[in-house]
């Protein structure tokens, strides 16, 4: 069984696209996973399944919340060592010391052309990234 962080965008924010972590929870377990601990009403959440592939994994919770509440929301499903790793590498490490103002973003795919230079033209002078 693999250990998974799923991370549920959208949801619970202004009151739209609401979804309860306990209904969270129902949806996960009935796709199999088990152990299932959610974050307050992030739409975040930690489980065990037995499927191998994370993107696949994804799509299936969020075809199943989509079935249930009428929109699909954008899921990551991390394997939990993926999501160490990301806090191992953390190309930061002077932020820890302030770690509320540290936010890592975790992306379904690689993108092809990143517009690195677009990106750097939002960033506000006390933020950084790479």
């Amino acid at each position: 069984m693999t250990i998974y962080v799923a991370l549920i965008r959208g949801i619970n924010v202004g009151g739209r696209h609401t979804l309860p972590m306990k209904e969270l929870r129902v949806v996960l377990e009935r796709l199999g996973c088990r152990d299932v601990r959610t974050y307050i009403q992030s739409g975040n959440a930690v489980f065990g399944s037995g499927e191998e592939d994370g993107a696949r994994l994804a799509g299936r919770i969020a075809d199943e919340i989509g079935a249930r509440r009428g929109f699909e929301p954008r899921v990551v499903a991390l394997e939990l060592a993926e999501f160490e790793r990301a806090l191992e590498q953390n190309p930061f490490p002077d932020a820890e010391t302030d770690a509320k103002g540290l936010h890592v973003a975790f992306l379904a795919s690689v993108p092809e052309r990143p517009d690195l230079a677009a990106l750097d033209g939002l960033r506000s002078e006390s933020e950084r990234f790479r």
